[in-house]
C-alpha cells in the first residue's frame, strides 16, 4: 500500500513538474536558432538534440577574444531554467551573437536535417553564411541615440554585411536647421540575424535587438488590394457594389458623428 501511494505520488508531482516546464518552454517563443534553421515547429520535431552544432561552434579556434583568451561558443544547448526546449540550441545576441564563418562548422555536421544546408547554398552549390536568416534586427528608435541627434554608428560599424543589411540615412534636424540626424536602417531582405548590431549597441538594453522573423515582421492581411497585383485586381473586378438603406447626407453624417459632443 506505502509502495501504491508512493509510486501515485511520484507520478503526480513528476506531471505537474512537466505541466510547469511545458507552460514555461510555450511562454518563450522568442528563440534564436543556428544558422539555417527549419521554422520553429518543423525544427523542434527534426532536432534530436545531440549538441554537435553547438559543439562545432564552441571548439572552433576563432572563438577567443583579442587578448587570446577563450570566448564562449555563440551556441548554447538549454537546459532546465533557460525557458526553452531542454536540449536544442540556441543563442543570445548580447551575450555572444552569431560571428558569421564562413565556412558555417555548425550545419554541416547536423544529423538530422534541423539545419537545412540546402537553405545556405549560392549559385555555386558553396556554403554562403550571407544567406542565412537567423532573424531580423529592429531598431527601437525612442531609445537609439542617433534618433535623439546624437551621433552613432555602432551597429553599422559591427554590421559583417557593412553598408548593405544596416545603411545610414541622413536626415535634416528641422529643429536646429543646421545639423542632421545618422539614422540606422535595417534592410531585412539582406539581415541575417546574427546579432553583431545588438551586441556592440552602446545603450543598456539594446536599442536595436534581433527577434525571430516571424515576430519581426508584418503582413498585408487577405483584405488589403494591392493595385498592382493580378490577382487583387480580379478581386477588385469581381466585387458587388453593396448599397446601405439609409444613406446621409454630409451635413447628416457630421451631425451623427458628432452626436453627444460638447463644445
Amino acid at each position: 500500500m506505502a509502495t501504491t501511494l508512493q509510486s501515485v505520488g511520484l507520478t503526480a508531482l513528476g506531471g505537474l513538474l512537466w505541466s510547469g516546464y511545458s507552460d514555461e518552454v510555450k511562454a518563450s517563443p522568442l528563440v534564436l536558432r543556428p544558422p539555417s534553421a527549419l521554422p520553429e515547429n518543423d525544427f523542434l520535431k527534426a532536432c534530436i538534440k545531440c549538441g554537435l552544432c553547438a559543439e562545432a561552434c564552441v571548439n572552433r579556434d576563432s572563438n577567443k577574444n583579442r587578448d587570446g583568451s577563450k570566448r564562449d561558443g555563440t551556441l548554447q544547448m538549454a537546459k532546465g531554467g533557460d525557458h526553452k526546449l531542454i536540449g536544442t540550441p540556441f543563442f543570445i545576441p548580447r551575450e555572444t551573437p552569431c560571428y558569421m564563418c564562413d565556412d558555417i562548422p555548425c550545419v554541416p555536421v547536423c544529423p538530422s536535417g534541423a539545419l537545412d544546408m540546402k537553405s545556405l547554398l549560392d549559385e555555386k552549390e558553396e556554403l554562403d553564411i550571407n544567406k542565412a536568416k537567423m532573424g531580423l534586427a529592429v531598431v527601437h528608435k525612442e531609445s537609439c541615440i542617433a534618433f535623439w541627434g546624437i551621433q552613432c554608428d555602432a551597429c553599422y560599424r559591427a554590421c559583417p554585411i557593412q553598408g548593405e543589411a544596416i545603411t545610414i540615412e541622413h536626415q535634416m534636424n528641422e529643429r536646429t536647421g543646421k545639423h542632421a540626424y545618422l539614422l540606422p536602417i535595417v534592410h531585412s531582405d539582406i539581415c541575417t540575424g546574427c546579432g553583431l548590431c545588438e551586441k556592440a549597441c552602446v545603450t543598456e538594453k539594446p536599442a536595436i535587438f534581433v527577434l525571430p522573423r516571424k515576430y519581426s515582421t508584418g503582413k498585408a492581411g487577405n483584405h488589403y488590394v494591392k493595385g498592382w497585383d493580378e490577382k487583387d485586381q480580379q478581386r477588385v473586378k469581381d466585387a458587388k457594389e453593396i448599397h446601405t438603406k439609409d444613406e446621409r447626407s454630409e451635413k447628416e453624417a457630421s451631425d451623427y458623428l458628432n452626436m453627444g459632443v460638447e463644445y
